[in-house]
């Protein structure tokens, strides 16, 4: 039986080797953190990591997913939610409806770690995934802040609490 390296740990799977990689993961191997949104590349609801490239998962077929690569999903980025972006998403009330927040994720901290201080056209060139409520500027604050060791006031949004006070 064929198998995966996903997370750090060897799976096996049991699917055609035209089955999108996404369908692997989320209906062999229950990790449904990684979402489906188009099925065409284009959202980015579906990124993974393969050899720490993002990837969109929906339209890579299994058989093109190389031996040995090491694919790393949502789940496998931090179990406990300790990444810097995952941090500096909650601290910046990133998620609206949180569809499209385990790719957007993905891609951002696939950014940051080739670019640990993205300029703007940086995080425009590299973060393409589509955000159906329209987050775009506290995903760019939150790329900022967590680029910046999760300095949130200096990232240039500031969230205003029900309490009137601004974090």
């Amino acid at each position: 039986m064929p198998s995966l390296n996903v997370n750090g740990s060897v799976l096996q799977y049991d699917a055609e080797p035209d089955t999108p990689l996404l369908w692997v993961l989320r209906e062999q191997l229950r990790l449904t953190g990684t979402k489906y949104g188009c099925g065409v590349a284009q959202c980015g609801a579906c990124t993974v990591h393969i050899d720490g490239a993002p990837t969109r998962s929906c339209v890579l077929p299994i058989s093109a997913v190389a031996a040995g690569a090491k694919i790393v999903t949502i789940e496998g980025l931090s179990a406990d939610g300790s990444h810097p972006v995952q941090r500096a998403w909650v601290a910046l009330d990133v998620p609206q409806c949180g569809f499209c927040q385990s790719g957007m994720i993905m891609a951002a901290a696939a950014l940051l770690r080739d670019k640990p201080k993205p300029t703007d056209a940086d995080i425009d060139a590299a973060i393409t995934n589509i955000c159906r409520c329209g987050t775009y500027n506290r995903v760019r604050a939150a790329i900022k802040a967590a680029g910046q060791g999760g300095a949130v006031k200096a990232a240039g949004l500031a969230i205003e609490d029900a309490d009137g006070s601004t974090s």
